[in-house]
């Protein structure tokens, strides 16, 4: 079930061996993978469902629950403290995201994956009786530590439990959760939202709902094989001692976020892909979160409820970035890791003055938003399809949650420095244009990164 993997002494990937035998005999790529494989995907795919739920209720709610709990706040300063709302939970989120990628390195996936849907079911349902600001920012932060942990677990679970074959389109269909929550989240606002000034109490509350997939999963999850041997090597070189260990082995027992960093080679995938990571995840989350609030002021502008449109702009959005998370596996595993997100990277460079600046018909928005939703919020299934591939088992979910998570405390910035050029100059195309050029660091960076379509994970 598990890939045979070859490695190189410092436990990077070796050379592309051979092609996995079946590959091309035929048979569909689904066809020769079991239930237990099956499972794990729908695990993670929840677990980052959920996640995408809870993630998306901030950003419809964010500016509401601030008039609401702060009504002192200056109109004026509303853009810039919504941003400072969805910073925290950023940060939050890289603190929880590398700390949980740890855990689940030293004691499995399935345990991690647990714990974390767990304590954010927990926080988020507190969020949920706030009585202020300052109080919901305190509950944001311990919430998006929970969420942090999520990702790398499970995105780890699925590269070890499925066929080099069909990797990249698990990892798609994994991701698509995200989008998955964020459709489900607009589409719950939509109806919740006329309720009253306190509707968004109800978004929150909703959140808890993950603690009743806990059991679930704990009973029908299988762990990783590839952890549990890792897990196994790891006891055994430790009690043989530290002097009679080789450098090879040595990498088993020291702390796994140090040595990420000690091995030059996966310290140089650490910068490039933590490159990347930033590139995609202050981008978007610097430009997109004011998705829902560019196209409601549109709307209104010409005539038409502003909260129905920014729930079904949310909807259009992200269904697009929901075909856009599942393409990019399928076309990854096609045509390779690299020319993909390249493709993904300059399309989104291109869609975001495109939606900002020059679409300004409230008709031509929903086919705007469906191609930036592709590839705007689609590309980061090149994280899952990529970083488990860059990473040995026994420090897979440190390197992939490092990458992931890292970038949030410097992409924190992005939402307070979008808002704030919104609040300075009253308009949402400049500050998205300003931040959208860093898609430009991608395109140069990725080039750097090893191809590894088709090869077995490293062990």
């Amino acid at each position: 079930m598990q890939d045979e993997t070859t490695t190189t002494a410092t436990g990077t990937p070796a050379p592309a061996p051979p092609r996995e035998a079946g590959t091309d005999s035929g048979r569909r790529w689904y066809q020769d993978l079991d239930r237990s494989q099956w499972r794990s995907l729908l695990a993670a795919n929840l677990g980052w469902l959920f996640d995408g739920f809870e993630t998306y209720a901030l950003i419809l709610t964010a500016g509401i629950v601030l008039r609401r709990l702060d009504p002192g706040a200056p109109q004026s300063q509303i853009a810039f403290l919504t941003g400072v709302t969805i910073a925290i939970t950023l940060l939050g989120w890289g603190m929880g995201g590398i700390l949980g990628g740890i855990f689940a390195d030293y004691f499995g996936r399935r345990r991690a994956l647990l714990t974390s849907m767990v304590l954010y079911a927990t926080f988020t349902g507190l969020s949920a009786l706030s009585w202020s600001w300052a109080s919901f920012l305190v509950l944001r932060f311990i919430t998006g530590f929970a969420l942090g942990s999520e990702w790398g677990t499970g995105t780890s679970l699925v590269a070890e439990m499925w066929p080099a074959k069909a990797r990249a389109k698990a990892a798609g269909l994994m991701q698509c959760g995200l989008g998955l929550g964020f459709f489900i989240a607009s589409a719950v606002w939509y109806f919740v939202a006329p309720i009253g000034p306190d509707a968004w109490r109800i978004m929150f509350a909703i959140g808890v709902l993950p603690a009743l997939f806990a059991l679930w999963l704990r009973r029908k999850v299988p762990e990783s094989e590839n952890w549990t041997g890792a897990s196994e090597r790891r006891k055994a070189l430790k009690a043989r001692g530290r002097t009679e260990l080789t450098e090879s082995e040595r990498s088993f027992t020291r702390l796994t976020l140090r040595q990420i960093m000690a091995d030059p080679k996966l310290r140089k995938l650490t910068i490039l892909g933590s490159l990347m990571s930033l590139v995609t995840t202050l981008a978007w989350w610097g430009i997109s979160t004011w998705v829902p609030l560019y196209v409601s002021g549109l709307a209104a502008g010409q005539g038409h409820s502003a909260s129905a449109w920014a729930s079904g702009a949310g909807m259009i959005y992200n269904a697009g970035a929901i075909l856009g998370y599942v393409s990019f596996g399928f076309l990854a595993d096609r045509f390779g890791r690299k020319p993909t997100v390249l493709l993904y990277f300059a399309a989104s460079l291109v869609m975001t003055p495109v939606l900002f600046l020059w679409t300004h018909s409230i008709g031509l928005v929903v086919v705007v938003l469906i191609i930036n939703g592709f590839f705007t919020l689609g590309q980061y299934t090149w994280m899952p399809v990529w970083l488990p591939e860059f990473y040995p088992t026994h420090l897979r979910a440190t390197g992939a949650a490092f990458v992931f998570n890292a970038a949030r405390f410097i992409a924190f910035l992005g939402p307070l420095l979008s808002g704030w050029i919104i609040s300075q100059l009253g308009g949402y195309g400049i500050a998205a244009t300003v931040v959208g050029c860093i898609y430009i660091l991608g395109l140069v960076v990725a080039p750097f990164c090893p191809e590894t379509r088709g090869r077995p994970l490293p062990e």
